[in-house]
């Protein structure tokens, strides 16, 4: 074991036996021949080196980490995302003055020597002796690169970065190796190019085009001379020759390389003071990496992107292997997002709730039919400060959204008719419907043991005016809460559970939603804005539900296509069924609880939603080629909406007709101007009571009555007999049939 000074260092002796040993070493690998023992050396002690011919011959080099760049839909750039910020270029995009300054500083004598360079070596150990430490290296420009491979190999585990850089006598023989092969497989050319793109320039640049974009905010083809001594100065110590922070040690370093330039021949005299006499120009590019940096406000979906490609097994069996994939970047990730949706969701998210109020709003908009996100946003921006956050409003707890969702309140409605629907109950089916009512006393479940009301729970309208008998479509556009209790007292739980599941609708935290009445009626549990949006857009897919999807393509570094998830599409009811729902929630925006949210220039349908305490409220919304949730609210649930103002206007209380309603408005309008307008495929719904009493007219014998097409009383119409008096056999009505029109 080599003797130590008391202060812990080698001896000016002992260091020079150490890069004699190399010396040797290197003349010995060059030669050919086979190695002895050295154990004078100390090369065979334990842990300290491996023989060299032990030392596997093949350097595996990883592919460089790069930057990834997410797209929209048209090709825009939303962001750009890194572990390391490195754009790999070819040499001939590199500028001469920097192949040449990189050389003359690092190993001027690259093209000379082979991958060790005995001269180098001598000429460090006598420099060495001579001051009683290391004031030189020897390593080639081959060796440094071969170093580098070590440390990206390493990637951010510091352990392996430390094994990766340690001044060991093992480490050198296994970088000698290596470097013979790198020098007879690459060639010098592409061993500088190599060497250009790995090595860190400091200030997060990785490789010369980042350094160049970085400090001078030009691609590295067009590095001017001083420009190009500045960064090759760097190297050495990045964070000593920074010229952010310190131009006047980079500017000596910057001056050192210069000179050598001149010294080796590669500028003349007079270009080397002229450079140095010029002072540091720097044109500096801030770092943008991550989704904090996207554009119209986009972050949130920018973090969905990566957490769809985190969490996908189509990009890697464990989320170990496609976290690797991701850090190792290069990729070029075309989105679902349009920019047109993107921006008007933005701008009317920013028009109806400041980033300062207490409470926020989420938006979230899709493509019926393809279940493609085309936009993403809400008024608390990503990011780390003062009214910022990194949850996402929009999404689950698994794809980086809070830990339940947000209560949907009445919002929930339309997907209990649908299974009333599809169990036969027709659209004018009527309830009593009164003020206030206890919840019904046993109601069945899909494990077959009844929810039972033992603490005698009670409900109530929003109104005390919201009176029965109601039809469906009253019941809807009123929002009347003891209709749609009385449905679920009929038609039970477990049709409503399994439609949800065909919907896609599950608890924020990923969970099945309870079988609970207040939950699978009043939507008293928390979902997300995605998952309504997406519901929804099966009613306006006519009863087709497609999960939703985020990208469209993704391209690798060297150009090939990786699969990416499809959308999988299912009908989840009837065409008839959605139709129908379609026809009564174009009442809701037409006379209903969303009158403010209603377009007026295309087909629209929607509900309102507000919880209990008001706490939340929601407008989801949909045309035939797009569906829109909107939350507002506070995502800790501590908010009660009730004499507050939000986005500069008071409300002395919230609804989801008031807040959410123009705030859809607004986005779905400016992201479909210039689109087509389609219609939906609506339904003939007659009035009960209407109908009811064309038939007492007409027992009377009043003229004027009978009037084309009115012969049929639609007889497949059953009015419960204690309808207007209240009473215990309500709503035994017929299902519809396959036409347009229900009997």
């Amino acid at each position: 074991m080599a003797k130590k000074r008391s202060g812990g260092g080698l001896t000016a002796t002992q260091q020079a036996a150490k890069f004699l040993g190399v010396s040797v070493l290197s003349g010995a690998v060059l030669a050919g021949i086979a190695l002895p023992g050295f154990g004078a050396l100390g090369l065979a002690a334990k842990g300290t080196v491996e023989g060299f011919d032990t030392i596997p011959a093949n350097l595996k080099t990883p592919p460089l980490s790069q930057r990834t760049t997410i797209l929209d839909s048209e090709g825009g750039k939303i962001a750009v995302v890194y572990s390391r910020d490195r754009t790999v270029v070819p040499l001939k995009d590199i500028s001469p003055y920097m192949q040449k300054a990189i050389v003359a500083i690092e190993d001027a004598r690259f093209y000379e020597h082979g991958a060790i360079d005995l001269k180098g070596v001598l000429r460090a150990l006598n420099k060495n002796a001579q001051s009683g430490g290391v004031s030189e290296g020897a390593s080639t420009l081959t060796q440094q690169y071969v170093k580098n491979v070590f440390v990206e190999e390493a990637g951010d585990d510091p352990d392996k970065v430390a094994q990766a850089i340690q001044q060991t006598l093992g480490r050198k023989i296994r970088e000698l190796k290596y470097a013979i092969q790198v020098e007879e497989e690459l060639g010098k050319k592409k061993i500088l190019e190599n060497y250009l793109n790995i090595t860190f320039f400091g200030q997060q640049a990785y490789g010369i085009e980042a350094a160049s974009q970085r400090y001078f905010s030009k691609h590295a083809k067009d590095l001017k001379l001083g420009e190009a001594a500045l960064l090759a100065g760097v190297v050495q110590s990045p964070s000593r020759f920074d010229p952010v922070n310190d131009s006047e040690e980079a500017t000596k370093r910057r001056n050192i390389v210069l000179q050598r330039m001149a010294d080796v021949g590669d500028i003349s005299r007079g270009e080397a003071e002229e450079a140095k006499a010029a002072p540091i120009e720097l044109k500096v590019s801030k770092p943008k990496n991550g989704c904090i940096t996207a554009v119209d406000g986009a972050g949130f979906f920018c973090d969905y992107v990566r957490q769809v490609f985190l969490t996908d097994p189509v990009f890697g069996k464990t989320r170990k292997d496609r976290l690797k994939v991701w850090n190792q970047g290069g990729l070029t990730i075309r989105t679902t997002l349009k920019p047109q949706a993107q921006k008007a969701a933005q701008q009317s998210i920013k028009n109806h709730v400041y980033q300062t109020d207490k409470v926020a709003t989420a938006v979230t908009l899709v493509e019926p039919g393809t279940g493609k996100i085309v936009a993403m946003g809400q008024s608390k921006p990503y990011g780390f400060g003062k009214n910022e956050t990194q949850i996402n409003y929009s999404v689950n707890k698994a794809m980086g959204g809070s830990n339940y969702g947000f209560p949907v309140g009445s919002t929930f409605k339309p997907f209990l008719a649908s299974a009333a629907l599809e169990q036969g109950k027709p659209p004018t089916q009527v309830y009593a419907s009164p003020f206030k009512m206890p919840y019904p006393q046993s109601i069945p479940t899909c494990n077959g043991k009844p929810w039972v009301n033992t603490d005698g729970a009670v409900l109530e309208n929003e109104n005390e005016s919201e009176v029965g008998p109601y039809p469906l479509r009253k019941a809807m556009e009123l929002s009347v809460n003891t209709y749609f209790v009385e449905m679920i007292g009929e038609i039970g739980m477990c049709p409503i559970s399994e439609m949800a599941t065909k919907l896609g609708v599950v608890q924020g935290d990923g969970s099945k939603l309870p079988e609970l009445p207040s939950a699978l009626t009043l939507g008293s549990t928390g979902i997300s804005p995605l998952t309504m949006a997406n519901a929804y857009a099966t009613f306006a897919n006519r009863g087709n539900y497609c999960t939703p999807t985020a990208i469209e393509s993704i391209t690798t570094a060297d150009g090939k296509s990786l699969k990416v998830p499809q959308t999988q599409c299912s009908q989840a009811m009837s065409q008839q069924t959605a139709d129908t729902i379609n026809t009564l929630l174009r009442g809701v925006v037409d006379s209903g609880t969303g009158r403010q949210a209603g377009l007026q220039s295309r087909d629209n349908a929607g509900k309102t939603g507000t919880t209990d305490f008001r706490k939340n409220a929601w407008f989801v919304g949909y045309t035939p080629n797009m569906s829109g949730a909107v939350w507002v609210g506070s995502a800790d649930q501590q908010v009660e909406m009730e004499n507050i103002t939000i986005g500069g206007q008071y409300h002395p209380k919230v609804f989801g007709g008031g807040v959410p309603g123009p705030i859809w408005k607004d986005a779905m309008a400016g992201a479909l101007e210039g689109q087509p307008a389609p219609q939906f495929d609506v339904v003939h719904i007659p009035d009960p009571q209407k109908e009811k009493d064309k038939e007492k007219d007409k027992d009377k014998g009043k003229p004027g009555d009978d009037k084309p097409g009115d012969e049929d009383p639609w007889p497949g119409i059953s009015i419960p007999p204690d309808l207007i008096g209240g009473g215990n056999n309500r709503g035994q009505g017929n299902g519809g049939g396959d036409g347009g029109n229900w009997p």
